[in-house]
């Protein structure tokens, strides 16, 4: 099995990160690819960062089938390219904002997800009402730190600890999310922390979770469906 995981953003400071991280989300007979953007924006941070962000990911996404990339990731809480790449590819191709939040979902009746800036939470609210999981979101809360500001790992962890106390605690949370995916390598320690306070609650990481997605949906031998509009009078089963 090989995936192509694709950072959205022309910085490469995440790339060994990316790297390292995967090695633990998935067993030694998955070959992980991952490479970042030739051109585009150097973080996604909204709406117009996104946008810049696709052209080159759909090359990426095309590229990496030809390649013989079994599947896709965009390595991006905003999912950017995805819908259009499942329409470019026979390949499944993986979102880590939608699989992170379908699997809180399923561990919990309502979940929280903390993110970087206060920008990036409509598009956050946006993923939850197109799949189907607006009614479970608690709240979208953000630490104020911009994406390659994530680097400094204790700053993080501290405001992302805070932020998810009072996610418990005012939004009644019974999961929480990570909302980016430089906010790599610390779901652990912040769920082991949160028990300390009392609060036994999952921390999804959207990178783990979009790893064991791809990796479900490739083992099931599960291909990119291109059935996107049927006309009223064309039946499916004749």
């Amino acid at each position: 099995m090989k995936i192509r995981v694709i950072l959205p953003t022309v910085v490469d400071v995440f790339v060994e990160e990316t790297i390292q991280e995967f090695k633990h989300y998935v067993p030694d007979s998955v070959e992980v690819e991952v490479c970042n953007l030739d051109y585009g924006p150097a973080s996604v941070e909204g709406e117009y960062d996104e946008a810049l962000s696709v052209p080159n990911m759909l090359e990426k996404a095309i590229e990496g089938e030809k390649e013989g990339c079994d599947g896709i990731i965009s390595l991006c809480f905003g999912d950017p390219g995805v819908k259009p790449a499942r329409e470019a590819v026979n390949i499944p191709v993986v979102g880590a904002g939608e699989a992170s939040m379908l699997y809180a979902s399923l561990l919990a009746r309502s979940f929280s997800v903390v993110t970087v800036l206060p920008n990036v939470v409509p598009m956050i609210e946006n993923i939850s009402k197109k799949l189907g999981l607006h009614s479970k979101l608690a709240s979208v809360r953000y630490v104020n730190i911009p994406v390659l500001e994530l680097v400094d790992k204790k700053k993080m962890e501290d405001a992302l600890l805070e932020e998810m106390i009072r996610a418990i605690q005012e939004d009644k949370a019974h999961a929480l999310v990570l909302g980016c995916t430089g906010m790599m390598g610390v779901a652990t320690s912040l769920q082991d922390k949160l028990k300390e306070h009392g609060y036994e609650v999952p921390v999804i990481d959207p990178s783990f979770a979009s790893a064991k997605m791809l990796e479900s949906l490739i083992s099931m031998n599960i291909k990119q469906s291109h059935l996107t509009y049927m006309p009223p009078t064309q039946k499916l089963y004749k």
